[in-house]
Protein backbone atom coordinates (compact mmCIF):
# COMPACT_ATOMS: atom_id res chain seq x y z
CA UNK A 1 0.00 0.00 0.00
CA UNK A 2 1.23 3.10 -0.57
CA UNK A 3 2.61 5.25 2.40
CA UNK A 4 0.41 8.25 3.73
CA UNK A 5 3.40 10.48 3.76
CA UNK A 6 3.58 10.41 -0.28
CA UNK A 7 -0.51 11.05 -0.28
CA UNK A 8 0.34 13.99 1.98
CA UNK A 9 3.16 15.74 0.01
CA UNK A 10 0.97 15.43 -3.02
CA UNK A 11 -1.59 17.32 -1.14
CA UNK A 12 -0.69 20.70 -2.16
CA UNK A 13 -0.38 20.37 -5.64
CA UNK A 14 -3.18 18.16 -7.01
CA UNK A 15 -4.90 18.53 -10.25
CA UNK A 16 -8.13 20.47 -9.18
CA UNK A 17 -9.17 22.35 -12.50
CA UNK A 18 -6.91 22.32 -15.68
CA UNK A 19 -7.69 25.81 -18.24
CA UNK A 20 -6.83 24.61 -22.07
CA UNK A 21 -8.46 27.84 -23.91
CA UNK A 22 -6.71 26.33 -27.24
CA UNK A 23 -9.29 23.42 -26.83
CA UNK A 24 -12.20 25.66 -26.87
CA UNK A 25 -14.70 26.51 -23.72
CA UNK A 26 -14.16 24.31 -20.62
CA UNK A 27 -17.72 22.69 -19.26
CA UNK A 28 -17.14 20.83 -15.22
CA UNK A 29 -18.59 18.20 -14.23
CA UNK A 30 -18.21 16.90 -10.83
CA UNK A 31 -14.92 15.96 -10.87
CA UNK A 32 -13.54 15.96 -14.79
CA UNK A 33 -13.12 19.15 -17.13
CA UNK A 34 -14.51 18.56 -20.52
CA UNK A 35 -13.83 20.13 -24.14
CA UNK A 36 -15.72 19.66 -27.13
CA UNK A 37 -13.49 18.86 -30.11
CA UNK A 38 -16.46 18.45 -32.93
CA UNK A 39 -17.36 14.65 -32.59
CA UNK A 40 -14.65 14.36 -30.07
CA UNK A 41 -14.64 15.01 -26.42
CA UNK A 42 -11.91 15.25 -23.99
CA UNK A 43 -12.55 14.06 -20.31
CA UNK A 44 -9.77 15.26 -17.93
CA UNK A 45 -10.33 13.35 -14.91
CA UNK A 46 -9.28 15.95 -11.58
CA UNK A 47 -8.88 14.88 -8.13
CA UNK A 48 -11.63 16.43 -7.28
CA UNK A 49 -13.95 14.19 -4.72
CA UNK A 50 -18.10 13.78 -4.51
CA UNK A 51 -20.49 12.61 -1.92
CA UNK A 52 -23.91 12.88 -1.88
CA UNK A 53 -23.39 15.25 -5.48
CA UNK A 54 -21.56 17.39 -3.46
CA UNK A 55 -18.16 18.68 -3.63
CA UNK A 56 -15.87 17.63 -0.40
CA UNK A 57 -12.18 18.03 -1.18
CA UNK A 58 -9.09 17.03 -3.37
CA UNK A 59 -7.65 13.53 -3.17
CA UNK A 60 -4.17 12.92 -4.29
CA UNK A 61 -3.66 10.26 -7.22
CA UNK A 62 -7.92 9.63 -7.43
CA UNK A 63 -8.27 10.96 -11.44
CA UNK A 64 -5.47 8.63 -12.79
CA UNK A 65 -7.40 5.76 -10.78
CA UNK A 66 -10.79 6.52 -12.09
CA UNK A 67 -9.42 7.43 -15.56
CA UNK A 68 -7.30 4.11 -15.92
CA UNK A 69 -9.91 1.99 -14.41
CA UNK A 70 -12.19 3.32 -16.57
CA UNK A 71 -9.80 2.02 -19.42
CA UNK A 72 -9.32 -1.12 -18.24
CA UNK A 73 -13.29 -1.80 -18.09
CA UNK A 74 -13.81 -0.36 -21.25
CA UNK A 75 -11.63 -2.53 -22.63
CA UNK A 76 -12.95 -5.62 -20.92
CA UNK A 77 -16.94 -4.76 -21.87
CA UNK A 78 -16.66 -4.19 -25.55
CA UNK A 79 -18.10 -7.42 -26.12
CA UNK A 80 -20.98 -5.99 -24.05
CA UNK A 81 -21.72 -3.03 -25.75
CA UNK A 82 -19.66 -0.39 -27.61
CA UNK A 83 -18.26 2.97 -25.37
CA UNK A 84 -16.78 6.24 -26.09
CA UNK A 85 -13.47 5.53 -25.71
CA UNK A 86 -11.09 6.37 -28.39
CA UNK A 87 -7.88 7.01 -26.50
CA UNK A 88 -5.62 7.83 -23.15
CA UNK A 89 -3.05 10.14 -24.35
CA UNK A 90 -2.24 10.65 -20.46
CA UNK A 91 -3.09 8.63 -17.28
CA UNK A 92 -5.58 11.99 -16.52
CA UNK A 93 -6.97 11.93 -19.66
CA UNK A 94 -9.18 10.07 -21.91
CA UNK A 95 -10.80 10.86 -25.27
CA UNK A 96 -14.11 9.90 -26.17
CA UNK A 97 -16.48 9.90 -28.96
CA UNK A 98 -19.29 13.22 -28.22
CA UNK A 99 -22.18 11.48 -27.90
CA UNK A 100 -25.80 12.30 -26.70
CA UNK A 101 -26.16 11.74 -23.28
CA UNK A 102 -29.29 9.57 -22.08
CA UNK A 103 -31.03 11.63 -18.93
CA UNK A 104 -31.01 8.44 -17.13
CA UNK A 105 -28.55 7.05 -14.67
CA UNK A 106 -29.03 2.90 -14.81
CA UNK A 107 -27.99 2.20 -10.69
CA UNK A 108 -27.27 -1.65 -10.23
CA UNK A 109 -28.04 -2.99 -6.59
CA UNK A 110 -26.79 -6.55 -5.07
CA UNK A 111 -27.49 -5.61 -1.92
CA UNK A 112 -29.24 -3.60 0.45
CA UNK A 113 -27.56 -0.61 1.34
CA UNK A 114 -26.59 2.42 0.71
CA UNK A 115 -26.78 5.63 3.53
CA UNK A 116 -27.36 8.73 0.61
CA UNK A 117 -30.73 10.29 -0.11
CA UNK A 118 -31.43 7.66 -3.22
CA UNK A 119 -29.54 5.00 -1.20
CA UNK A 120 -31.47 1.42 -1.13
CA UNK A 121 -31.26 0.99 2.99
CA UNK A 122 -31.97 4.52 4.10
CA UNK A 123 -35.00 4.48 2.21
CA UNK A 124 -35.97 1.10 3.78
CA UNK A 125 -34.50 2.39 7.58
CA UNK A 126 -37.14 5.09 6.80
CA UNK A 127 -40.04 2.31 6.21
CA UNK A 128 -40.46 2.25 2.74
CA UNK A 129 -41.15 -0.97 1.64
CA UNK A 130 -42.25 0.56 -2.15
CA UNK A 131 -38.75 2.12 -3.31
CA UNK A 132 -38.07 2.69 -7.18
CA UNK A 133 -41.54 1.01 -8.00
CA UNK A 134 -39.82 -2.15 -6.56
CA UNK A 135 -41.77 -4.08 -3.10
CA UNK A 136 -39.24 -5.38 -0.83
CA UNK A 137 -40.32 -7.66 2.46
CA UNK A 138 -40.17 -6.97 6.09
CA UNK A 139 -37.02 -8.00 7.96
CA UNK A 140 -34.39 -7.19 5.61
CA UNK A 141 -30.97 -6.18 7.24
CA UNK A 142 -29.07 -3.66 6.21
CA UNK A 143 -25.99 -5.21 3.36
CA UNK A 144 -28.33 -8.43 3.07
CA UNK A 145 -27.59 -9.58 -0.48
CA UNK A 146 -30.76 -9.37 -2.28
CA UNK A 147 -31.88 -12.24 -4.58
CA UNK A 148 -30.47 -11.30 -7.32
CA UNK A 149 -29.69 -7.72 -9.16
CA UNK A 150 -31.82 -4.70 -9.45
CA UNK A 151 -32.31 -1.86 -11.60
CA UNK A 152 -32.79 1.69 -9.33
CA UNK A 153 -32.60 4.64 -12.05
CA UNK A 154 -31.86 8.27 -10.96
CA UNK A 155 -31.95 10.84 -13.51
CA UNK A 156 -28.91 12.52 -15.04
CA UNK A 157 -28.59 15.97 -13.94
CA UNK A 158 -26.86 18.18 -16.65
CA UNK A 159 -22.78 18.94 -16.80
CA UNK A 160 -22.18 21.54 -13.83
CA UNK A 161 -25.83 21.01 -12.52
CA UNK A 162 -26.09 21.58 -9.24
CA UNK A 163 -29.35 19.36 -8.83
CA UNK A 164 -28.82 16.34 -6.90
CA UNK A 165 -29.87 13.23 -8.47
CA UNK A 166 -33.48 11.94 -8.09
CA UNK A 167 -34.67 8.64 -7.97
CA UNK A 168 -36.88 7.06 -10.66
CA UNK A 169 -39.16 4.09 -11.64
CA UNK A 170 -39.46 2.46 -14.82
CA UNK A 171 -43.22 3.39 -15.19
CA UNK A 172 -41.94 7.03 -14.20
CA UNK A 173 -39.61 6.61 -17.40
CA UNK A 174 -41.86 5.46 -19.73
CA UNK A 175 -44.83 7.47 -18.62
CA UNK A 176 -43.12 10.70 -18.61
CA UNK A 177 -41.28 9.53 -22.19
CA UNK A 178 -37.95 10.25 -20.64
CA UNK A 179 -37.24 7.37 -22.95
CA UNK A 180 -38.96 4.87 -25.25
CA UNK A 181 -39.81 1.54 -24.12
CA UNK A 182 -37.29 -0.23 -26.25
CA UNK A 183 -34.47 2.05 -25.54
CA UNK A 184 -34.78 1.57 -22.04
CA UNK A 185 -35.56 -2.04 -21.87
CA UNK A 186 -32.34 -2.38 -24.28
CA UNK A 187 -30.75 -0.29 -21.36
CA UNK A 188 -31.77 -2.42 -18.37
CA UNK A 189 -30.57 -5.78 -19.89
CA UNK A 190 -26.72 -4.37 -21.20
CA UNK A 191 -27.27 -3.05 -17.11
CA UNK A 192 -28.13 -6.42 -15.83
CA UNK A 193 -24.99 -7.96 -17.93
CA UNK A 194 -22.23 -5.41 -17.20
CA UNK A 195 -23.04 -5.97 -13.29
CA UNK A 196 -23.04 -9.60 -13.64
CA UNK A 197 -19.44 -9.11 -16.21
CA UNK A 198 -18.17 -6.76 -13.38
CA UNK A 199 -19.73 -9.27 -9.93
CA UNK A 200 -17.55 -12.05 -11.62
CA UNK A 201 -14.13 -10.60 -12.48
CA UNK A 202 -14.19 -8.33 -8.91
CA UNK A 203 -15.00 -11.57 -7.02
CA UNK A 204 -12.02 -13.65 -8.84
CA UNK A 205 -9.84 -10.79 -7.48
CA UNK A 206 -11.42 -11.28 -4.10
CA UNK A 207 -13.79 -8.06 -4.15
CA UNK A 208 -17.93 -7.86 -4.16
CA UNK A 209 -18.87 -5.29 -6.65
CA UNK A 210 -21.88 -4.09 -3.88
CA UNK A 211 -23.32 -1.59 -6.64
CA UNK A 212 -23.00 0.98 -9.65
CA UNK A 213 -24.31 3.22 -11.62
CA UNK A 214 -23.94 3.02 -15.58
CA UNK A 215 -24.25 6.12 -17.94
CA UNK A 216 -25.79 5.87 -21.64
CA UNK A 217 -25.45 8.05 -24.93
CA UNK A 218 -26.11 7.60 -28.81
CA UNK A 219 -23.90 7.96 -31.26
CA UNK A 220 -24.44 7.99 -34.86
CA UNK A 221 -27.59 6.59 -33.65
CA UNK A 222 -25.88 4.08 -31.66
CA UNK A 223 -26.27 3.02 -27.83
CA UNK A 224 -22.76 3.20 -26.17
CA UNK A 225 -21.53 3.29 -23.11
CA UNK A 226 -20.29 6.49 -21.62
CA UNK A 227 -18.48 8.24 -18.42
CA UNK A 228 -16.83 5.98 -16.06
CA UNK A 229 -17.23 2.29 -15.17
CA UNK A 230 -16.98 0.12 -11.91
CA UNK A 231 -14.94 2.52 -10.21
CA UNK A 232 -14.36 3.46 -6.46
CA UNK A 233 -16.48 7.15 -7.95
CA UNK A 234 -19.53 4.67 -9.42
CA UNK A 235 -19.48 1.82 -7.89
CA UNK A 236 -19.26 0.42 -4.03
CA UNK A 237 -17.01 -2.65 -3.01
CA UNK A 238 -16.41 -4.99 -0.41
CA UNK A 239 -14.07 -7.06 0.67
CA UNK A 240 -15.07 -10.19 -0.18
CA UNK A 241 -13.61 -12.92 2.32
CA UNK A 242 -14.64 -10.80 5.58
CA UNK A 243 -18.54 -9.95 4.36
CA UNK A 244 -20.42 -13.00 5.31
CA UNK A 245 -18.68 -12.60 8.78
CA UNK A 246 -19.43 -9.20 9.01
CA UNK A 247 -22.79 -9.47 7.94
CA UNK A 248 -24.36 -12.14 10.95
CA UNK A 249 -21.86 -10.15 13.36
CA UNK A 250 -24.42 -6.84 12.33
CA UNK A 251 -21.19 -5.29 11.60
CA UNK A 252 -20.38 -3.02 8.52
CA UNK A 253 -18.62 -4.59 5.85
CA UNK A 254 -15.02 -3.83 5.27
CA UNK A 255 -15.37 -1.23 2.62
CA UNK A 256 -12.73 -0.39 -0.33
CA UNK A 257 -14.37 2.67 -1.43
CA UNK A 258 -16.16 5.66 -1.00
CA UNK A 259 -19.15 4.82 1.51
CA UNK A 260 -16.54 5.04 4.74
CA UNK A 261 -16.36 8.68 4.19
CA UNK A 262 -20.27 9.01 2.91
CA UNK A 263 -21.08 6.89 6.67
CA UNK A 264 -18.49 9.66 8.08
CA UNK A 265 -20.57 12.49 7.22
CA UNK A 266 -23.77 10.81 7.66
CA UNK A 267 -22.74 10.73 11.12
CA UNK A 268 -21.98 14.32 11.15
CA UNK A 269 -25.25 14.67 10.32
CA UNK A 270 -24.58 15.12 6.69
CA UNK A 271 -26.33 13.94 3.13
CA UNK A 272 -26.23 16.77 0.98
CA UNK A 273 -27.96 19.67 2.10
CA UNK A 274 -26.03 23.18 3.21
CA UNK A 275 -22.46 23.34 3.95
CA UNK A 276 -20.60 20.52 4.30
CA UNK A 277 -18.02 19.66 7.26
CA UNK A 278 -14.44 20.15 6.32
CA UNK A 279 -12.81 16.72 5.28
CA UNK A 280 -9.74 15.57 7.54
CA UNK A 281 -6.62 15.05 5.82
CA UNK A 282 -6.75 11.32 7.82
CA UNK A 283 -9.48 10.80 5.81
CA UNK A 284 -8.36 11.71 1.93
CA UNK A 285 -5.23 9.66 2.64
CA UNK A 286 -7.51 6.76 3.61
CA UNK A 287 -9.26 7.52 0.26
CA UNK A 288 -6.58 8.16 -2.09
CA UNK A 289 -5.30 4.56 -0.14
CA UNK A 290 -8.13 2.98 -1.02
CA UNK A 291 -9.05 4.28 -4.43
CA UNK A 292 -5.25 2.65 -5.25
CA UNK A 293 -6.16 -0.48 -3.57
CA UNK A 294 -9.70 -0.98 -5.49
CA UNK A 295 -7.25 -0.36 -8.84
CA UNK A 296 -4.42 -2.81 -7.78
CA UNK A 297 -6.48 -5.43 -6.54
CA UNK A 298 -9.08 -4.98 -10.38
CA UNK A 299 -6.52 -4.65 -12.84
CA UNK A 300 -3.43 -6.98 -11.02
CA UNK A 301 -1.12 -4.04 -11.75
CA UNK A 302 1.06 -2.25 -9.23
CA UNK A 303 0.01 1.24 -8.84
CA UNK A 304 3.16 3.50 -9.48
CA UNK A 305 3.21 7.31 -7.50
CA UNK A 306 3.70 9.91 -9.51
CA UNK A 307 5.19 13.62 -8.97
CA UNK A 308 2.91 16.53 -9.10
CA UNK A 309 1.79 19.02 -9.99
CA UNK A 310 0.98 17.64 -13.72
CA UNK A 311 -0.61 19.97 -15.69
CA UNK A 312 2.10 20.20 -17.72
CA UNK A 313 2.49 16.40 -18.88
CA UNK A 314 -1.29 16.70 -19.99
CA UNK A 315 -0.69 20.01 -21.86
CA UNK A 316 2.03 17.90 -23.76
CA UNK A 317 -0.19 14.67 -24.51
CA UNK A 318 -2.89 17.22 -26.55
CA UNK A 319 -0.17 18.68 -28.21
CA UNK A 320 -1.76 22.63 -26.87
Amino acid sequence: MIQAKKILKALPNVLKTIDLPKLGKKQQGKVRDIYLQGNKRILITTDRHTSFDVFLGLIPFKGTILNLLSEFWFKKTRHIISNHMIAVPHHNVMVTRNCTIIPVEMVVRGFISGVSKTGLWYNYSLGKRLIYGLKFPEKMKKNQKLPHPIITPTTHPEIGSKIHDEMLTRDAILSKKLLNKKLYLQMEKIAIELFRFGSNLCKRNGLILVDTKYEFGIYNGQLMLIDEIHTPDSSRFWIADTYKKQFKKNQEPDYYDKEFLRLWYANQGYRGDGRPPKMPTDLMVKLSQRYIGVYEKITGKKFKPYQYPIEEDIKKSLHV
